[in-house]
Protein backbone atom coordinates (compact mmCIF):
# COMPACT_ATOMS: atom_id res chain seq x y z
CA UNK A 1 0.00 0.00 0.00
CA UNK A 2 2.76 2.42 0.91
CA UNK A 3 4.51 1.57 -2.33
CA UNK A 4 1.39 2.46 -4.27
CA UNK A 5 1.05 5.78 -2.42
CA UNK A 6 4.64 6.95 -2.50
CA UNK A 7 5.96 5.00 -5.46
CA UNK A 8 8.96 2.77 -5.75
CA UNK A 9 12.05 4.16 -3.91
CA UNK A 10 14.70 5.51 -6.23
CA UNK A 11 18.07 3.85 -6.43
CA UNK A 12 21.21 5.71 -5.47
CA UNK A 13 23.28 7.51 -8.11
CA UNK A 14 26.13 5.04 -7.73
CA UNK A 15 23.80 2.06 -8.28
CA UNK A 16 22.20 3.72 -11.32
CA UNK A 17 25.43 4.70 -13.07
CA UNK A 18 27.76 1.86 -12.22
CA UNK A 19 27.30 -1.78 -13.29
CA UNK A 20 26.31 -4.40 -10.75
CA UNK A 21 29.76 -6.00 -10.68
CA UNK A 22 31.52 -2.73 -10.02
CA UNK A 23 29.06 -1.88 -7.23
CA UNK A 24 29.74 -5.20 -5.50
CA UNK A 25 33.49 -4.70 -5.86
CA UNK A 26 33.33 -1.24 -4.30
CA UNK A 27 31.14 -2.52 -1.47
CA UNK A 28 33.61 -5.34 -0.81
CA UNK A 29 36.56 -2.96 -0.78
CA UNK A 30 34.72 -0.71 1.65
CA UNK A 31 34.01 -3.68 3.90
CA UNK A 32 37.66 -4.72 3.81
CA UNK A 33 38.65 -1.19 4.83
CA UNK A 34 36.26 -1.33 7.77
CA UNK A 35 37.66 -4.71 8.80
CA UNK A 36 41.21 -3.39 8.63
CA UNK A 37 40.27 -0.43 10.79
CA UNK A 38 38.71 -2.77 13.37
CA UNK A 39 41.77 -5.05 13.42
CA UNK A 40 44.10 -2.08 13.82
CA UNK A 41 42.10 -0.83 16.80
CA UNK A 42 42.12 -4.33 18.32
CA UNK A 43 45.89 -4.61 17.86
CA UNK A 44 46.44 -1.20 19.45
CA UNK A 45 44.37 -2.33 22.46
CA UNK A 46 46.43 -5.50 22.78
CA UNK A 47 49.64 -3.45 22.69
CA UNK A 48 48.34 -1.37 25.59
CA UNK A 49 47.44 -4.50 27.57
CA UNK A 50 50.91 -5.97 26.95
CA UNK A 51 52.52 -2.77 28.17
CA UNK A 52 50.30 -2.85 31.28
CA UNK A 53 51.22 -6.48 32.05
CA UNK A 54 54.92 -5.68 31.73
CA UNK A 55 54.49 -2.75 34.14
CA UNK A 56 52.74 -5.00 36.66
CA UNK A 57 55.37 -7.71 36.31
CA UNK A 58 58.09 -5.17 37.13
CA UNK A 59 56.20 -4.04 40.24
CA UNK A 60 55.68 -7.63 41.43
CA UNK A 61 59.36 -8.29 40.82
CA UNK A 62 60.27 -5.38 43.05
CA UNK A 63 57.90 -6.79 45.68
CA UNK A 64 59.60 -10.22 45.39
CA UNK A 65 56.25 -11.71 44.28
CA UNK A 66 57.57 -14.06 41.65
CA UNK A 67 54.32 -15.96 41.10
CA UNK A 68 52.30 -12.80 40.30
CA UNK A 69 55.07 -11.54 38.02
CA UNK A 70 55.01 -14.81 36.07
CA UNK A 71 51.25 -14.59 35.69
CA UNK A 72 51.61 -11.10 34.21
CA UNK A 73 54.23 -12.32 31.74
CA UNK A 74 51.98 -15.24 30.71
CA UNK A 75 49.10 -12.86 29.98
CA UNK A 76 51.52 -10.63 28.09
CA UNK A 77 52.53 -13.64 25.92
CA UNK A 78 48.87 -14.43 25.24
CA UNK A 79 48.20 -10.83 24.15
CA UNK A 80 51.32 -10.92 22.01
CA UNK A 81 50.15 -14.10 20.25
CA UNK A 82 46.78 -12.49 19.55
CA UNK A 83 48.51 -9.38 18.21
CA UNK A 84 50.55 -11.58 15.87
CA UNK A 85 47.36 -13.22 14.62
CA UNK A 86 45.79 -9.84 14.04
CA UNK A 87 48.87 -8.71 12.10
CA UNK A 88 48.64 -11.78 9.86
CA UNK A 89 44.93 -11.17 9.31
CA UNK A 90 45.61 -7.56 8.37
CA UNK A 91 48.25 -8.70 5.90
CA UNK A 92 45.83 -11.11 4.23
CA UNK A 93 43.12 -8.47 4.03
CA UNK A 94 45.63 -6.06 2.49
CA UNK A 95 46.47 -8.70 -0.12
CA UNK A 96 42.78 -9.27 -0.90
CA UNK A 97 42.19 -5.53 -1.13
CA UNK A 98 45.10 -5.04 -3.55
CA UNK A 99 43.98 -7.94 -5.74
CA UNK A 100 40.38 -6.73 -5.72
CA UNK A 101 41.37 -3.17 -6.61
CA UNK A 102 43.52 -4.49 -9.46
CA UNK A 103 40.70 -6.68 -10.74
CA UNK A 104 38.30 -3.73 -10.51
CA UNK A 105 40.69 -1.52 -12.50
CA UNK A 106 41.07 -4.25 -15.13
CA UNK A 107 37.32 -4.70 -15.36
CA UNK A 108 36.74 -0.96 -15.73
CA UNK A 109 39.44 -0.79 -18.42
CA UNK A 110 37.90 -3.63 -20.39
CA UNK A 111 34.45 -2.12 -19.97
CA UNK A 112 35.68 1.27 -21.22
CA UNK A 113 37.39 -0.35 -24.21
CA UNK A 114 34.22 -2.31 -24.99
CA UNK A 115 32.19 0.90 -24.84
CA UNK A 116 34.69 2.59 -27.15
CA UNK A 117 34.49 -0.27 -29.64
CA UNK A 118 30.69 -0.16 -29.61
CA UNK A 119 30.69 3.60 -30.11
CA UNK A 120 33.13 3.24 -33.01
CA UNK A 121 30.93 0.61 -34.65
CA UNK A 122 27.93 2.87 -34.26
CA UNK A 123 29.75 5.80 -35.83
CA UNK A 124 30.94 3.63 -38.70
CA UNK A 125 27.39 2.50 -39.34
CA UNK A 126 26.20 6.10 -39.36
CA UNK A 127 29.04 7.16 -41.70
CA UNK A 128 28.75 5.37 -45.03
CA UNK A 129 31.65 5.47 -47.49
CA UNK A 130 29.22 6.27 -50.32
CA UNK A 131 27.98 9.30 -48.37
CA UNK A 132 31.56 10.45 -47.87
CA UNK A 133 32.31 10.16 -51.60
CA UNK A 134 29.13 12.03 -52.46
CA UNK A 135 29.95 14.78 -50.00
CA UNK A 136 33.46 15.18 -51.43
CA UNK A 137 32.03 15.38 -54.97
CA UNK A 138 29.65 18.12 -53.88
CA UNK A 139 32.49 20.04 -52.22
CA UNK A 140 34.65 19.78 -55.36
CA UNK A 141 31.74 20.89 -57.53
CA UNK A 142 31.03 23.90 -55.36
CA UNK A 143 34.73 24.80 -55.35
CA UNK A 144 34.88 24.65 -59.15
CA UNK A 145 31.75 26.79 -59.44
CA UNK A 146 33.24 29.37 -57.11
CA UNK A 147 36.47 29.44 -59.13
CA UNK A 148 34.54 30.01 -62.36
CA UNK A 149 32.58 32.82 -60.74
CA UNK A 150 35.78 34.51 -59.57
CA UNK A 151 37.31 34.17 -63.04
CA UNK A 152 34.21 35.71 -64.59
CA UNK A 153 34.26 38.62 -62.17
CA UNK A 154 37.95 39.22 -62.93
CA UNK A 155 37.41 39.64 -66.70
CA UNK A 156 37.69 43.26 -68.01
CA UNK A 157 34.49 44.87 -69.27
CA UNK A 158 33.62 47.84 -71.50
CA UNK A 159 36.46 49.80 -73.15
CA UNK A 160 39.14 47.95 -71.19
CA UNK A 161 38.04 44.67 -72.76
CA UNK A 162 38.59 46.07 -76.29
CA UNK A 163 42.26 47.06 -75.71
CA UNK A 164 44.77 44.74 -77.40
CA UNK A 165 47.83 44.02 -75.28
CA UNK A 166 49.97 43.38 -78.39
CA UNK A 167 49.18 46.88 -79.73
CA UNK A 168 50.23 48.38 -76.40
CA UNK A 169 53.55 46.50 -76.47
CA UNK A 170 54.27 47.66 -80.06
CA UNK A 171 53.52 51.29 -79.16
CA UNK A 172 55.77 51.08 -76.13
CA UNK A 173 58.65 49.74 -78.26
CA UNK A 174 58.23 52.67 -80.69
CA UNK A 175 58.46 55.17 -77.85
CA UNK A 176 61.61 53.53 -76.52
CA UNK A 177 63.21 53.63 -80.03
CA UNK A 178 62.40 57.34 -80.45
CA UNK A 179 63.96 58.14 -77.05
CA UNK A 180 67.12 56.24 -77.99
CA UNK A 181 67.41 58.15 -81.32
CA UNK A 182 66.97 61.46 -79.54
CA UNK A 183 69.76 60.69 -77.10
CA UNK A 184 72.11 59.71 -79.96
CA UNK A 185 71.41 62.94 -81.89
CA UNK A 186 72.19 65.26 -78.97
CA UNK A 187 75.71 66.98 -79.17
CA UNK A 188 78.34 66.02 -76.64
CA UNK A 189 78.63 68.43 -73.69
CA UNK A 190 82.20 69.94 -73.46
CA UNK A 191 84.03 69.88 -70.16
CA UNK A 192 83.15 72.84 -68.00
CA UNK A 193 85.84 75.33 -66.99
CA UNK A 194 86.97 75.83 -63.45
CA UNK A 195 84.95 78.99 -63.19
CA UNK A 196 81.82 77.28 -64.52
CA UNK A 197 82.35 74.47 -62.05
CA UNK A 198 82.81 77.03 -59.31
CA UNK A 199 79.57 78.75 -60.31
CA UNK A 200 77.88 75.37 -60.46
CA UNK A 201 79.05 74.47 -57.00
CA UNK A 202 78.32 77.93 -55.60
CA UNK A 203 74.69 77.03 -55.19
CA UNK A 204 75.61 73.99 -53.11
CA UNK A 205 75.64 74.13 -49.35
CA UNK A 206 79.35 73.42 -48.79
CA UNK A 207 81.21 73.76 -45.50
CA UNK A 208 82.73 77.18 -44.82
CA UNK A 209 86.50 77.36 -45.22
CA UNK A 210 88.41 80.23 -43.51
CA UNK A 211 89.89 82.60 -46.17
CA UNK A 212 91.73 85.21 -44.09
CA UNK A 213 95.22 83.70 -44.56
CA UNK A 214 94.77 83.11 -48.30
CA UNK A 215 93.68 86.76 -48.91
CA UNK A 216 96.74 88.10 -47.14
CA UNK A 217 99.10 85.89 -49.17
CA UNK A 218 97.49 87.02 -52.46
CA UNK A 219 97.91 90.70 -51.48
CA UNK A 220 101.61 90.25 -50.71
CA UNK A 221 102.18 88.59 -54.08
CA UNK A 222 100.55 91.53 -55.90
CA UNK A 223 102.66 94.08 -54.05
CA UNK A 224 105.85 92.11 -54.81
CA UNK A 225 105.01 91.98 -58.52
CA UNK A 226 104.32 95.74 -58.58
CA UNK A 227 107.67 96.50 -56.94
CA UNK A 228 109.52 94.32 -59.42
CA UNK A 229 107.83 96.14 -62.26
CA UNK A 230 108.89 99.57 -60.89
CA UNK A 231 112.48 98.43 -60.45
CA UNK A 232 112.57 97.10 -64.01
CA UNK A 233 111.50 100.49 -65.28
Amino acid sequence: MFKKLFGKPKQSAATEVKPHGQTNAMATIERLNETLEMLEKREALLQKKMAEEIRKAKEYTKMKNKRAALQCLKRKKMYEAQADQLANQQLRIHDQKIMLEGAKATTETVSAMRSGAEAMKKLQKETNIDDVDKTMEEINEQTENLRQINDALGQPIGFAAEIDEDDLDAELQELEAEELDRQLMEPAIPPTSARAQQEEFSGLDLPTVPTGGMTSAATEDDELKALEAEMAL
